[in-house]
């Protein structure tokens, strides 16, 4: 086995995790990331998508107790049950438009220069929600109703386009909509489970024929490093974000996008075109 294809793998992996949970845009950092490195051929496309799972489980891991009580109480618990129709009805807007456009996305925008102007874009959106008059109703999760949870949904939605984040998308959009800070971050925590089920269920589908058995140390080694790195990022976002506002990594989308659109522009770097 190549050892440094194993290195890449595990770098992927923990950027992955790192990146996941923070509105810093996984697969923004995986494109540019897998682009720089030279992972970025037909079998990376199931890599990503195996390296996204160990970060979803990773969560999972993380909230299984909440999850557990969940589960057991959806046949007599309403609270329960309402979490889990908030979930539903969170998770149908980017189901339906990922259905839709899922495959024009990935062959036009999927490329180091969208994700770049989108990681920028976000980041000023980032700050102007920061600097807007803040006045959470919302501070527990279980406080939401449908419709917090169908606009979240629809924030969620905008994360199809690569380098905006589905982590910030729904996280700004919950302080947009009147959450706290640690009600919207936990919420997109819960929301990013069907959603990246889902996801990954469907990518699995359309490239199962890229599969093969000799690769499987690559994607073990991925895996892993994503569940390690999901692991830590997710109990370090969640105490990070009880003190701090979210300017930090709004200024880090846009420095990451103007280095890597100043490379472009300077021939630095031949970034991968779509």
């Amino acid at each position: 086995m190549d050892l440094i294809l194993l290195l890449k793998a595990a770098f992927l992996g923990t950027v992955e995790g790192l990146t996941e949970f923070l509105p810093i845009s996984s697969t923004g950092h995986l494109i540019i990331l897998g682009d720089l490195i030279g992972y970025n051929d037909e079998t990376s496309k199931v890599f990503k998508i195996v390296i996204q799972l160990g970060a979803i489980l990773a969560v999972c891991w993380d909230y299984r107790v909440r999850l557990g009580k969940m589960l057991r109480g959806l046949g007599s618990e309403p609270v329960e049950q309402r979490l889990a129709s908030l979930l539903i009805i969170a998770f149908l807007p980017a189901a339906v438009l990922g259905l839709m456009f899922h495959s024009a996305i990935k062959a036009y925008l999927f490329n180091p220069l969208t994700v770049a102007t989108a990681l920028i874009v976000g980041g000023f959106i980032i700050l102007y929600v920061e600097r807007r008059a803040y006045h959470p109703r919302i501070n527990s999760v279980d406080e939401m109703r449908w419709p917090d949870a169908l606009k979240v949904g629809f924030a969620q939605a905008l994360a199809m386009i690569p380098g905006t984040s589905r982590s910030g998308a729904t996280i700004m959009g919950g302080l947009i909509f009147g959450l706290s800070r640690k009600t919207a971050a936990e919420f997109s925590f819960f929301l990013a489970i069907p959603t990246m089920f889902g996801a990954t269920a469907y990518d699995l589908y359309k490239n199962w024929t890229l599969l093969k058995l000799e690769d499987l140390p690559v994607f073990a080694v991925g895996f892993v490093a994503a569940f390690i790195a999901g692991m830590w990022a997710v109990k370090t976002f969640i105490r990070f974000i009880s003190n701090h506002t979210f300017a930090v990594f709004a200024w880090y989308r846009i420095v990451f996008g103007l280095v890597v659109l100043a490379s472009a522009y300077t021939g630095l770097a031949n970034w991968t075109p779509a």
